[in-house]
């Protein structure tokens, strides 16, 4: 299945809040369908998995390998995949402060706009580490473009994450530590999406 590229309030509406996906609000808040459409556990599980694959903008092929890479890992699986997710560059921009959206971060890097550790890199799915710094390229259209986001970042509902530094005037981002998963900021139940893969890893 490709990446959502449709409106995004539909999802809002179904979904609930997805600060990754759109900036924009939905102004009614998701309501539960009635008739045939009943609410069932598998609903309730599908429902978390769309939630978590809409708001970091993956594809379903995508959110599988890293449910699968995270049942690999030792730790509880729930967590390690949030962990997983969260580590990728195009969302460490994001948290940074240095795209609106997830979908925005993504555009950055393809566009080759980001460095890490000096370097450019134009992977979205990049896993960042601990130590990595994160900077704008050394032109005037990247650094440009960084700081609309900077300025315009819709940051006062979103939890400042503890394992980021943003050095505002260098362009600069650094990765001090592994996220942990309680500072996500994401109103969702890993757990259940963990569930909902369980037959498919």
């Amino acid at each position: 299945m490709s990446r959502y590229r449709g409106p995004c309030l539909k999802k809002i509406r179904q979904l609930g809040a997805l600060p990754g996906l759109t900036t924009k609000k939905s102004p009614k808040d998701p309501k539960e369908k009635k008739g045939s459409w009943k609410k069932n556990q598998y609903r309730i599980r599908l429902k978390e998995k769309q939630k978590l694959r809409f708001h970091y903008g993956l594809t379903e092929r995508q959110l599988l390998n890293y449910v699968r890479l995270a049942g690999k890992a030792k730790g509880p699986t729930g967590q390690i995949l949030l962990q997983l997710l969260e580590m990728r560059l195009d969302n460490i921009l994001f948290r940074l402060g240095m795209a609106r959206t997830i979908r925005g971060a993504r555009q950055l890097v393809n566009h080759r706009h980001i460095l890490v550790n000096g370097r450019i890199v134009d992977i979205p799915s990049y896993r960042c580490k601990p130590r990595d710094t994160i900077t704008a390229k050394d032109d005037g259209k990247s650094k440009v473009l960084i700081q609309k986001s900077l300025d315009s970042s819709p940051r006062a509902k979103f939890p400042k994450p503890n394992h980021l530094t943003l050095d505002r005037v260098q362009y600069k981002g650094f990765v001090k530590q592994i996220i942990d998963s309680q500072w996500v900021g994401l109103e969702i139940n890993e757990f259940l999406v963990v569930e909902y893969y369980s037959r498919q890893t």
